[in-house]
């Protein structure tokens, strides 16, 4: 409650009222003087109270009044007053009614109380009343207060010695507090100081204001008492203490820097007065020197006091924290005695509180920041931060080291209980926990036997000491064991956690400013000003070394996980600290610590080891002793958690990792993770022990690069306990994580890593040189993981990256190939399937860069990377393949990069990707690339390890070349855009362009490069390859030959199709001719492809055939260019050559070619036809239906869904029609025939030359085949028709001469079965049918040609007759012997017979000759050529051989036909003959004619004895015709005819008539046999001759009378003869030919009666009826005969004598009697 408020006004007049009543109560009696004094006091009181209106303003004005009553009181030294007026002066003094003289005459009262040592509490109540209520009191009352408080802390009572002290304390704090009060009332106002004079003068005080003056006077006079020197303010000290003196200064200068700080006159003061204090107190300390005897030495050294010493370094601590600015030099003493004092030889409790103090230190990073700048940084100047650090870690070095003897307190009677339970533990060992198990393991630090346990001092970041804080203790304390570690301990963590995070906070502050101002002006380049960063790194340089010297040595020592973390963490931080710094020693010297403590005792490791040499070299020393790095090697209390194997070439035994090498690999890793991107160079250093622990652990690299458990390969199997098992996945993980975050490390720190990981990679290849041990793949699994993470940036690390694993790629070591090969192709998959930003499609740069260790990889010659290599493209391709854009010519290279050499698989794998690629990715690909396309293609063609993958790129060109006619006009586009672009680089560079075929265009040379793939595949060693090869060829040529250039159809005329059938021929014809007995495997080969020979013989049919067929559909195309009759001539060249090869496969297909060429396909019914076939037939795509060869043609329809027809169309829409036939053309035309009429001429001449010499043994060397040569005549027919114009007599000649000698030409045994037809069948062979095709093809053009032409026809009519006398004699081919299967019944001929040749059957041949000259003759008799070439004649002469031989002909049907023929050709030509008998032409027929009919008629030949009755007839029925063509033909024009050839038939006809035959026939058969018809018929003829009415001269009247008249002369005689013999024999039947002459007599007179009655009575001579009439007697005579026969042929010949029987008529007849 307020003491202002009228409320309070008013409670305070009423008490002080009562007080006042009371005083004058208590005085009544014995002190009357009081008792006025109070009444008075009342009445004053209710004075003012009545007359002011402020009432506690002029109660402090009259306050001096007020106040007596009570001090009257106090003076009457009766405790009950006393007590009840220091009680009311207290009110007043709340009330703030005390004037200052009042106040003074209070204090004077309370002084004298105090002197009579009187209520003394209550004394230093009002004391404090009074200060601290206002600030009436100053200089010597306010010092004679002080004094008062002092000297009532002198007294013999406790309770208020410590009550005084604790009031000086606050007193002290008040006065101070009053200054500060003052001076922040002042604060706004600028007062001018005097200046300062330099001695140490009261008078400097003058400048000073009261309040500060007070403090002044009090803290100047403090510094006097302790220097044991008399105070100048406070008058009236009795005594006093150093040890309180300490306490009051140390806590003015702790709670009032600022004081010290802003008032000159005060620092002037701690200069001058508390400094040198301090230096001159601490002396007997820095002397002191444990152990040395005091007697040995002059002067009694002072001992160290431990209450002074203790006091002295809390003011150093607070000195140093607050003044440090004011006292540069003086703090440099005090951190140099700080540091002293932590020496050994000092006694325990010392280096205890000093050790406290330097952590006082340690947890101010500011202040040390500060020492470093104002000492270390200095020249000539102590190193105090160096110090300070360097001096904590050799203390702790000495604790492990020296051993615990200098202070006895320590070892015999242990203080406190901290001390017993550490002594407990210390002597039982560590093992005193084993026995009961009861004992918790104390965390301790052990090395080499010291044992050391550690205790919780302070909590993280503050100094909270123990000893300096016991103000109570007058002895030095027992310093239990392990404290001073523990505080060193905490200390050393807490400077580097200070200094670390400190220095980090203020370069993250700075990195922000930097960028802010780098936003501002982003132009300047904005630094960091240096000023700091020397500071930081002057202070790591500064520390480092001792940092780590102790955390080495305590890392090694500690047993605890916590204490290891801790100083690991510290190592971290540090190691991290200097790498932001860029300072490399010391980072790499934290990180070398770390990784050494992650690896066993003693573990080689070569990278460290340099590292730690180069440490200790350089010697670093700490107060005069080196600072070893020690390595580790405790190895006890450790748990150990895995055996396993060292990374090393020779195997060696196991190493033990421990649970503490685990959590210093954590750490590692955890340095890795997060301060990656200051590790820079110590990347090595730290994968180098990483890969070392992965490897000890067993981790083994998995997909992705991630390292996964897994056992051990060889050796001792790796052991791991549960308790590490479980940490392993951890492990791997963190591992994992690691690479993962390498992509948040910027480009250059990315680069130190890759840069590691290589050459950790590179030691690990040699290492796995020539041992086929498991090799460390840790470096390379962890590049890729690395490059994985980092694809946004790949471009920057690719080249390092990539360039490596190649080099692994290439290791003879098979498992670490696999891995590098692993790495590079998941990499470049990767790669390719990152979204990169721009996308690789716009940057096509990165994407050759990814691709290009892909191509690479082909010249390593390991079939394991290769196979990888092309699994991977393979992959690439099913997930990239329509992206890959300008990267194609790699891929493709990759895949075309196949050798012989290599293995099937390999080709196989290569050969799918191609596969993928022609399927799925040509239009997806730039056009450039698809000459590589069809060039890969080709090498798999040409291949020679897997047939059916050569067989299947083929398809695939074929697949190639159908895409290419379907995105014709697209891909011209392209190129001819890629081309200019080409060109005019090419300008640029003044190179000309580099391209094959160049100057054809583009698109064009893109074909012809598929027909020069396709080429190469055509001569082929492997046959399967050639015949697939160039049916693709040719059906590509023939598809899609439309799309190519006029220009471009030169060079493949010229280049492609010649340069094959070159190439083609020149390998036929020196192919071996040694027999191969089997296919590779278990295939059989046919006998017809059983010889190199024959199989190259196949090829060249193939070629051959197309290069025709491409003539001939693309004729019109190759005319326009300029040399077609050149390229005919070439063409017509290879035909004959292979036309006269010794192969009758390739002879005959050269024919078939020759055929092609002149347009002669096996013609097929349009019908039959598609009408886009058809239209393809007019293009020229020969669709498979018209092809002629088409068995061995291509298997694939060209006919697509796709009407190709339209494309066709579109492409080539002139083509369609003819181009017209100028006259040129037309010339042209006619050379190109007659040279192919020379060619086959020439080949014909060839191949149908009789072999000369030798006789009949010698084989001949070749004979061409029936086939072969029907082919050849078969092209005469087409041939002649391009010709015929300009075709000559003498052309014709040599025809026929070809003709002849085809035909000659016999068989080969072995071949005739299949070609002869079997003997009863008479049949043409196709060579006998082509040749008359060919003759009847030329008579027809000569039938409808012109008169200059028809001259030809007796030419054919006597090549026909040549042929028809083959009917009875066989032609000869050479002196070659043949069998005539015509002699020697086919079915006689013994396979064993020594003709090897067998000649054809040429009877049917002849015959069918026969009849094309009949049926020729019939069209062409009346024709001027045919008559004066005697053509009739001719024929009747060649007919004569066969109608003389008859029966002896090799075929009975020859003579029949020969017959028939004469009949029909004699009805045609004796007319012509008679029409042209003057003219003299057919004088010399008649004798060939007459001739004919005496040999056939009266044939020398005998019918064969096997003749049937019935056959005899027939043959007798022929007679009997040519007798009547005789009668009709010939005898009644006999006045046309010459007389002796009418003599001469009427000669034969009188032999006829009366013809007696052979005696051979049986009797049953006589009456046949005798020719009976024909005699009659004869009969008859000459009969009717004779009585014909038209005799036109009497001579041949004549002729007829006398035949007539020489028959019945002869009948008489034979029957009177007959008549005669029967008598005479009697019994005896007459010989068989006598009753057959007379039957035949009397058959021939009964025909006579006939031919009399049938001629006109006129025409029948006087003479002739009575010669016949005479014969009736003789024939009366014969009735008498026995012979039944004889008596019917005399019935037969009586009966027409009833004729005669009339009654007579007139005798005058016809005038004559």
């Amino acid at each position: 409650m307020s003491t202002s408020t009228p409320e309070a006004v008013k409670k305070l007049l009423e008490n002080m009222q009562t007080d006042l009543r009371s005083l004058s109560m208590e005085c009544k009696k014995k002190f009357p003087p009081v008792k006025e004094a109070a009444e008075s006091g009342i009445v004053k009181i209710k004075t003012i109270a009545a007359r002011n209106t402020d009432i506690l303003a002029s109660l402090k004005e009259n306050s001096s009044e007020v106040v007596q009553p009570f001090l009257m009181g106090c003076g009457t030294k009766e405790p009950k007053i006393t007590q009840l007026c220091l009680a009311a002066v207290q009110r007043l003094m709340t009330h703030e009614v005390v004037s200052e003289a009042a106040a003074g005459n209070i204090i004077n009262m309370l002084w004298q109380l105090m002197e009579n040592g009187l209520e003394e509490l209550k004394l230093l109540q009002t004391v404090l009343v009074l200060l601290t209520t206002n600030t009436v009191v100053h200089d010597e009352i306010l010092s004679k207060a002080i004094v008062l408080c002092f000297r009532l802390h002198f007294t013999k009572d406790n309770i208020t010695n410590n009550t005084a002290a604790a009031t000086v304390r606050q007193v002290v704090t008040v006065v101070f507090e009053r200054m500060v009060a003052e001076d922040e009332r002042f604060k706004g106002i600028v007062e001018q100081p005097t200046p300062v004079q330099g001695n140490t003068n009261r008078r400097s005080v003058s400048t000073l204001r009261p309040s500060a003056k007070d403090a002044y006077m009090l803290f100047q006079d403090l510094c006097q008492l302790v220097n044991a020197d008399a105070p100048y303010w406070l008058v009236g000290m009795t005594e006093m203490t150093r040890t309180f003196g300490l306490e009051l200064l140390e806590s003015v200068l702790n709670d009032f820097p600022g004081v010290f700080l802003q008032h000159q006159e005060f620092s002037f003061l701690l200069k001058e007065r508390v400094c040198p204090l301090v230096i001159k107190l601490f002396s007997p300390n820095i002397k002191f020197r444990q152990g040395s005897s005091s007697a040995a030495s002059p002067a009694p050294v002072e001992k160290p006091y431990f209450p002074i010493c203790m006091r002295l370094l809390r003011v150093v601590s607070v000195l140093i924290k607050h003044f440090y600015s004011l006292l540069v030099t003086e703090c440099e003493i005090f951190l140099s005695l700080l540091v002293k004092f932590l020496d050994g030889e000092k006694p325990q409790w010392l280096r205890a509180v000093a050790v406290e103090s330097v952590h006082r230190l340690c947890v101010q990073p500011h202040l040390l920041r500060s020492f470093c700048q104002s000492y270390d940084m200095k020249q000539h100047s102590t190193k105090v931060f160096r110090d300070i650090v360097n001096a904590l870690g050799s203390f702790i070095q000495s604790l492990f080291i020296v051993p615990n003897t200098g202070n006895p307190a320590a070892t015999n009677a242990p203080a406190g209980g901290s001390g017993s339970g550490a002594q407990a533990a210390a002597q039982g060992g560590p093992g005193a926990g084993g026995q009961g198990g009861s004992l918790i393991t104390q965390a301790a630090f052990e090395y080499r036997g010291t044992w050391i346990p550690l205790m919780t001092v302070s909590v993280q970041g503050s100094a909270k000491a123990t000893y300096l804080e016991m103000l109570d203790k007058v002895e030095p304390p027992s310093i239990p064991e392990g404290y001073a570690m523990s505080v060193a301990f905490s200390a050393l963590l807490d400077l580097v956690r200070g200094i670390t995070s400190m220095i980090e906070r203020e370069l993250a502050k700075e990195e922000e400013e930097v960028a802010v101002r780098r936003e501002a002006n982003p132009d300047q380049n904005a630094q960091a000003e240096p000023e700091a960063h020397l500071v930081w790194e002057e202070m790591v340089s500064a520390c480092w070394c001792g940092l780590l010297a102790a955390l080495s040595l305590l890392l090694d020592a500690s047993t605890d996980e916590t204490a290891t973390e801790s100083i690991l963490k510290a190592e971290l931080t540090m190691a991290s600290l200097c790498g932001r710094l860029g300072l490399v020693t010391p980072r790499d010297a934290f990180i070398t610590a770390i990784c050494k403590a992650s690896l066993p005792p003693h573990y080689t490791l070569t990278v460290l080891s340099s590292n730690a040499t180069n440490l200790n070299n350089k010697a670093y020393s700490i107060q005069g002793q080196t600072v070893q790095i020690i390595s580790p090697s405790s190895e006890s209390h450790q748990q150990v958690v895995a055996v396993g194997q060292p990374l090393t070439v020779q195997p060696q035994g196991t190493v033990v990792l421990t649970a503490k090498n685990i959590q210093c690999m954590r750490t590692l890793l955890n340095l890795a993770h997060c301060h990656g991107a200051v590790l820079g160079t110590s990347w090595q250093l730290v994968l180098a022990t990483l890969q070392h622990l992965v490897w000890i652990l067993g981790l083994k690299p998995g997909v992705g690069g991630a390292l996964k458990p897994g056992r051990a390969v060889e050796g001792p199997s790796t052991v791991l306990t549960t308790a590490v098992m479980t940490d392993l996945p951890f492990i791997s993980n963190i591992l994992s994580r690691l690479f993962e975050s390498s992509q948040y490390l910027d480009d250059v720190s990315l680069h130190h890593l890759i840069n590691a990981l290589c050459s950790l990679s590179l030691e690990a290849m040699e290492m796995a040189y020539g041992t086929n041990k498991e090799p460390s793949l840790f470096a390379v699994a962890k590049l890729l993981e690395t490059g994985l993470v980092n694809m946004d940036r790949i471009e920057i690390l690719w080249r390092p990256l990539a360039g490596h694993l190649l080099e692994v790629c290439q290791h003879p070591n098979a498992r670490m190939r696999e891995w590098g090969a692993e790495a590079v192709t998941a990499l470049i998959k990767a790669g390719l399937a990152y979204k990169h930003n721009p996308p690789l499609a716009q940057n096509q740069r990165l994407q050759l860069l990814l691709l290009n260790p892909l191509k690479e990889l082909s010249n390593v010659l390991h079939a394991d990377i290769r196979q990888k290599q092309l699994e991977s493209v393979l992959q690439i391709l099913q997930s990239q393949g329509d992206s890959l854009g300008p990267g194609w010519p790699l891929v493709l290279g990759v895949i075309g990069a196949i050798r012989n050499d290599q293995g099937e698989s390999l080709i196989r794998t290569a050969f799918q990707c191609l596969q993928l690629v022609v399927t799925d990715f040509l239009p997806t690909m730039p056009c450039m690339c698809l000459q590589i396309v069809v060039d890969v293609a080709g090498s798999f063609g040409l291949q020679n390890q897997e047939l059916n993958i050569s067989l299947t790129s083929i398809g695939l060109l074929w697949n190639i070349s159908d895409y290419f006619f379907q995105r014709g006009e697209a891909i011209t586009q392209d190129l001819e855009r890629e081309e200019a672009a080409l060109q005019k680089q090419a300008r640029e560079k003044g190179e000309p362009l580099n391209r094959p075929f160049h100057p054809a265009p583009p698109f064009d040379c893109l074909w012809l490069c598929l027909y020069a793939k396709l080429g190469q595949l055509c001569v082929d060693p492997r046959p399967a390859v050639r015949k697939s090869a160039g049916q693709t060829m040719f059906s590509t040529i023939a598809a899609h030959g439309t799309l190519l250039q006029q220009s471009t159809w030169h060079i493949v005329v010229w280049k492609v199709l010649f340069h094959l059938l070159d190439c083609v021929r020149k390998s036929s014809t020196t192919a071996d001719k040694e027999k191969i007995e089997s296919g590779g495997g278990n295939i059989l080969i046919h006998h017809s492809r059983d010889t190199a020979e024959k199989q190259w013989a196949e090829t060249w049919v193939l070629t051959l055939a197309g290069v025709a067929r491409i003539f001939n559909t693309r004729r019109y195309l190759l005319q326009q260019l300029g040399d077609f009759f050149k390229a005919w001539e070439v063409l017509l060249d290879h035909i004959q050559s292979a036309a006269l090869s010794k192969n009758n496969e390739v002879s005959l297909a050269a024919l078939k070619s020759f055929q092609e060429i002149l347009q002669i396909g096996t013609p097929v019914k349009d019908s039959a036809m598609p009408t886009e076939a058809l239209a393809l037939a007019v293009m020229g795509v020969p669709p498979v239906l018209i092809d002629p060869l088409s068995a061995s043609g291509p298997g694939r329809h060209l006919l697509r869904s796709d009407s190709m027809l339209e494309r066709l169309t579109r492409y080539n829409g002139a083509e369609l029609q003819a181009p017209p036939q100028g006259e040129e053309s037309a010339l042209e035309d006619a050379a190109l025939w007659w040279s192919a009429w020379n060619t086959w001429y020439r080949t014909g001449t060839d191949s149908t030359r009789p072999p000369s010499g030798g006789t009949g043994t010698d084989r001949p060397s070749f004979v061409p085949s029936q086939p072969f040569l029907t082919a050849l005549v078969q092209i005469v027919p087409a041939l002649y028709q391009h010709i015929e114009t300009g075709f000559s007599m003498e052309d014709l000649r040599k025809l026929g001469v070809i003709l002849h000698g085809a035909v000659s030409i016999p068989i080969s045994s072995d071949a005739s079965p299949f070609i002869l037809p079997s003997y009863t069948e008479a049949v043409l062979t196709s060579l006998q049918e082509a040749v008359l095709t060919a003759l009847d093809v030329l008579q027809k053009a000569i039938c409808v040609g012109p008169e200059s032409l028809q001259v030809m026809y007796p030419a054919i009519f006597e090549q026909l007759l040549l042929f028809v006398e083959f009917s009875c004699k066989p032609p000869q081919y050479g002196k070659l012997e043949t069998k005539h299967v015509a002699n020697a019944k086919y079915n006689q001929i013994q396979l064993f017979t020594p003709a090897e040749w067998v000649a054809l059957n040429y009877v049917p041949f002849a015959e069918r000759s026969l009849e094309v000259v009949v049926d020729q003759y019939q069209k062409t008799a009346c024709h001027k050529a045919v008559i004066n070439e005697k053509v009739l004649q001719n024929i009747i002469k060649t007919l004569r051989m066969p109608l003389g031989l008859k029966y002896a002909c090799p075929s009975e049907s020859t003579w029949k036909l020969a017959v028939s023929s004469l009949l029909k050709v004699l009805s045609i030509g004796l007319p012509v003959a008679r029409q042209h008998a003057s003219s003299g032409m057919f004088e010399t027929m008649w004798p060939e004619l007459a001739n004919a009919f005496e040999d056939f008629l009266f044939t020398k030949s005998t019918p064969p004895d096997n003749v049937s009755i019935q056959e005899f007839q027939k043959n007798e029925a022929i007679d009997v015709e040519v007798v009547q063509l005789i009668s009709t033909e010939i005898l009644p024009f006999a006045n046309f005819i010459p007389k002796d050839f009418v003599g001469q038939i009427m000669t034969m006809l009188n032999k006829g008539s009366i013809h007696s035959q052979s005696s051979s026939f049986t009797e049953a058969e006589i009456d046949v046999r005798m020719r009976e018809e024909f005699s009659k018929v004869c009969f008859e003829t000459l009969l009717q001759f004779s009585f014909s009415n038209k005799v036109s001269t009497p001579q041949e009247g004549y002729i007829s009378r006398m035949a007539l008249s020489v028959l019945l002369k002869r009948s008489q005689d034979v029957l009177r003869r007959y008549v005669d013999d029967e008598r005479l024999s009697g019994r005896c039947p007459l010989p068989r030919q006598q009753v057959t002459e007379i039957i035949f007599v009397l058959k021939a007179i009964s025909t006579l009666m006939d031919s009399l009655k049938k001629t006109q009575p006129e025409n029948v001579d006087g003479t002739t009826w009575a010669q016949v009439i005479a014969l009736y007697p003789t024939l009366v005579e014969c009735i008498t005969c026995s012979s039944s026969e004889v008596s019917s042929a005399l019935k037969e010949a009586l009966g027409p004598f009833k004729d005669f029987m009339q009654p007579p008529v007139s005798r005058v007849q016809n005038g004559e009697s």
